[in-house]
């Protein structure tokens, strides 16, 4: 039994249904009515048939689905199901003195049911979807909330979801004033239009501290006209960055390589035409050095000597920058390469106070390619680095096999000043030299980023963070 306060909310709660619910006796009368049907029919619709207040005539509708429901003792089991057509409920009202009275529902319950299912199962969609987006899917609310946190957003920035849902704050994820930022975007026009933010680049802050370039789609939740919340779709840009910048390599790579093809060329042209001239020069004035001629005139004719042997070591230099590369088809060892040209120049007073630290890979293998070229590579290098310390410092030289690339990287580093920043792009350019004038015509290094780009190499200068510059060469191993 329930309480009279029990029974007092129960017709609250019927009277307050915002739908027509009414119960009619099996002679078809109205003998209650909730007060939404009455305020549509009239408060003087209990007591009365129902066809007289629903169609305003005197005999039952010639197919009264209650009386169908009510005839007959087969018909009357079918009273625990439920009828239902044109958005009407009817059920049986058991258990009162007016046992079996119907009652009427002006809604059908089972398609509410099922309309609520189709909701609940796209809401499942909707939410599985987001879960899954390849893209990290991220919600908040005006205070900062998150709400949304799909799995992608976890393997990005490292926070499980149940932790960014319950203890994180969207500005957490982003440096400094970064949400701030952000939201001053959204809302202005510039970027999409108020409430949108397209392909716009920012970063985020991992769990680890780890700060992660992004490129963000978001938009601003409104309801009624009143911000409610954002969403914003993140897209992990580390891998496009990082393809970027190779591609950027391999443009400057394909741009150096085409400059030194072609200034090689000019060079080829230029010593050729120095050449024949300057043979003669150096004819001549042998030839007059055997002539029995006045000390002063003789000492003349030795500077011009001298110059012009210096004039054909030029032109030696030029043309073998322009020669191409034709790589002699044999195996050659890289670190005995190296010792080989250690052992021509360490005995010069240049490397007297130069310390030489060797650390080779053994069994390293061997490579196809030039000899003679690759020593000369060697020996420049070395000697620049000489140079640099000024015939004092530690030069150490590395050789390692990266089996995975099945590539021999060489690395020479030195403890000199290193390359300023400023000139650092432009050392392999031919012509280009730091040194004064007189001691060099700037194609050493030239003729070397020839001859490894010839062996399929490739060749980089960069500083050390604690002094010092380092040469990079990189060989592919032959199969």
């Amino acid at each position: 039994m329930i309480s009279e306060k029990e029974r007092e909310y129960l017709v609250a709660i019927v009277n307050s249904i915002p739908r027509e619910l009414v119960v009619i006796s099996p002679e078809l009368r109205i003998v209650a009515a909730n007060d939404f049907a009455k305020d549509i029919y009239g408060e003087d619709m209990v007591g009365k048939k129902c066809y007289q207040v629903y169609y305003g005539i005197d005999t039952p509708c010639s197919k009264c689905k209650i009386i169908q429901l009510l005839d007959g003792e087969e018909k009357r089991k079918d009273l625990k199901n439920l009828y239902m057509e044109e958005e009407v409920t009817l059920f049986p009202l058991v258990g009162t003195d007016c046992d079996p009275c119907m009652v009427k529902l002006d809604f059908d319950i089972t398609k509410i049911g099922k309309l609520e299912k189709k909701l609940y199962l796209s809401n499942t969609f909707l939410h599985n979807l987001i879960l899954s987006a390849v893209d990290a899917v991220i919600a908040a609310d005006k205070k900062g909330k998150i709400f949304i946190f799909n799995d992608a957003a976890s393997k990005i920035l490292g926070y499980k979801r149940e932790e960014a849902l319950n203890s994180v704050d969207i500005r957490d994820l982003y440096p400094g004033d970064g949400a701030r930022d952000v939201m001053k975007k959204l809302r202005s026009k510039e970027y999409g239009g108020p409430g949108k933010l397209k392909s716009y680049r920012v970063n985020l802050v991992a769990k680890n501290g780890e700060i992660i370039p992004v490129e963000l789609n978001a938009s601003i939740v409104y309801e009624n006209g009143v911000e409610v919340a954002t969403i914003g779709f993140f897209r992990d840009l580390r891998e496009t960055l990082k393809m970027e910048k190779e591609l950027e390599e391999t443009r400057m790579q394909l741009y150096q390589s085409s400059k030194m093809a072609a200034i090689g060329n000019l060079a080829a042209g230029v010593a050729h035409q120095l050449n024949n001239p300057l043979s003669g020069i150096l004819l001549f004035t042998e030839l007059l050095l055997e002539e029995d001629l006045d000390e002063h005139i003789k000492e003349d004719l030795i500077r011009i000597l001298e110059n012009a042997r210096r004039c054909k070591d030029i032109v030696k230099e030029l043309l073998e920058f322009s020669r191409r590369s034709n790589n002699k088809d044999y195996f050659v060892n890289v670190n005995k390469i190296i010792d080989r040209a250690i052992f021509l120049l360490e005995k010069h007073p240049l490397f007297k106070s130069i310390e030489i630290i060797r650390d080779y890979t053994d069994n390293i293998p061997e490579i196809k390619g030039d000899l003679q070229q690759l020593n000369h590579v060697f020996m420049n290098i070395i000697w620049n680095a000489a140079q640099a310390m000024e015939g004092k410092g530690v030069l150490s030289i590395k050789t390692n096999f990266l089996k995975d690339k099945n590539t021999i990287k060489i690395l020479f580093c030195d403890t000199g000043p290193g390359i300023p920043e400023d000139i650092l792009p432009n050392i392999f350019d031919p012509f280009f030299s730091t040194k004064k004038q007189g001691e060099g015509v700037g194609l050493g290094l030239s003729i070397a980023y020839r001859i490894v780009e010839g062996h399929g190499g490739k060749i980089f200068a960069y500083n050390k963070k604690d002094g010092g510059a380092c040469f990079e060469i990189d060989l592919p191993v032959s199969q």
